[in-house]
């Protein structure tokens, strides 16, 4: 797709500036980003395209490919109300640049083209985010740094109701190619970590189930954690569930004596280690190790954080019990969304056949199985 000529027939005048946000998947380290865990997230080749030209007024008008029936929304510099569309994120980004002394002094035109499936739990909306504090931090020279971005990404998020960690704003600002982040989400130190695969191929899974987080349980699991985080404060000196060790989690049961909140915070600390140990793995080139761990982050999940549901484990279980997949777990938020598979290259059509059948003879449609190449965080192209 020309989205360069794309933006000439939405908008009648010429693109000036093209830039790109990565999405990303989260290698492991999955609900603890924001219990100040650590997570090994990397970016990828798909995200989220930005074409934009700048007006002489303060009038801002947005078309996006990926919701066409919009049409062009017409915005003003100074809109604050959210109108619970998918520009609601530009809304909430113009006010919080403004609330840092960061004001937009004119007014744009704005082409927007995702090829992440929407939904999909591979971070469309962080794609989203970062790409607008990326370009409009470039358009206005507001100095603003990578980690900036992501901050601004994730407080986004906050503005438009969704509570959600810091994570993938993080690794879609500051992915490096062939790398992922192993990131501390609680003092956000970082890291790069380098991927190599060998014979393995990368496969995410996208289970087609539409799900929406502000109407989930990912509020839900969060205000979980944040209580339990409160009373096991009066017992460890602590500032977030992370920073509890797996050794602690017998005396945390003990104090939390309620099954729900226990579970939730053996999860947090559980994986919280296990990302530490498929790093390790995985720089060790212990792929077989790795995806041991992968099994445990799904089981995990499952279990213990109970943000799997039919289709996630259906994909998953469809990919483990075949020879040649040494792994395979949920990603992102949950409810739906996508799953990850390290399955081997001789393997991969056999493999994607046979869980594509099961699959769709036990939900009633198949999934989408996309072939993902590790990408670089957000970049202006032109």
């Amino acid at each position: 797709m020309d989205i360069k000529q794309q933006f000439k027939n939405v908008f009648a005048n010429e693109a000036e500036h093209v830039y790109f946000a990565p999405g990303r998947v989260n290698l492991i380290g999955e609900h603890v980003d924001y219990n100040g865990g650590m997570v090994l997230p990397c970016a990828l080749t798909i995200g989220t395209y930005g074409v934009v030209s700048l007006r002489n007024d303060e009038k801002i008008r947005i078309y996006s490919e990926n919701f066409k029936e919009t049409g062009i929304v017409h915005l003003h510099i100074g809109s604050k109300d959210l109108e619970n569309g998918y520009y609601d994120y530009i809304i909430a980004m113009l006010a919080l640049l403004e609330e840092k002394g960061h004001k937009v002094e004119k007014g744009f035109d704005l082409y927007l083209y995702g090829n992440i499936p929407n939904g999909s739990g591979l971070s469309s909306s962080a794609s989203l985010t970062v790409l607008l504090g990326y370009l409009l931090n470039n358009l206005f020279n507001f100095g603003l740094t990578k980690v900036d971005l992501a901050k601004l990404g994730q407080a986004c998020e906050h503005y438009v109701g969704v509570n959600c960690g810091i994570m993938d704003h993080f690794a879609s600002s500051l992915g490096d190619d062939g790398k992922a982040i192993y990131l501390n989400t609680n003092t956000l130190e970082y890291s790069y970590v380098p991927v190599d695969f060998k014979d393995y191929q990368l496969l995410v899974v996208n289970t087609n189930k539409k799900r929406k987080l502000t109407d989930s349980k990912y509020n839900e699991r969060r205000a979980e954690c944040d209580k339990s985080l409160e009373m096991l404060k009066e017992h460890y000196n602590i500032k977030e569930l992370c920073d509890l060790k797996v050794s602690d989690l017998e005396r945390v049961e003990e104090i939390l004596n309620d099954d729900v909140l226990f579970r939730r915070v053996k999860h947090a600390v559980s994986e919280n280690d296990r990302v530490l140990k498929f790093s390790k793995a995985l720089q060790e080139g212990d792929l077989l190790l790795a995806g041991k761990y992968l099994n445990q982050s799904h089981e995990s999940l499952r279990y213990d954080y109970e943000v799997t549901g039919l289709e996630l484990d259906t994909i998953v279980d469809s990919f483990i019990v075949q020879k040649g997949t040494i792994g395979a777990r949920m990603v992102g938020a949950g409810f739906g969304g996508c799953a990850i598979a390290l399955v081997h290259k001789d393997k991969v059509e056999s493999v994607v056949k046979y869980a594509s059948k099961l699959y769709e003879s036990i939900i009633g449609y198949e999934p989408t199985v996309y072939y993902v190449e590790l990408g670089t965080g957000v970049h202006k192209i032109s």
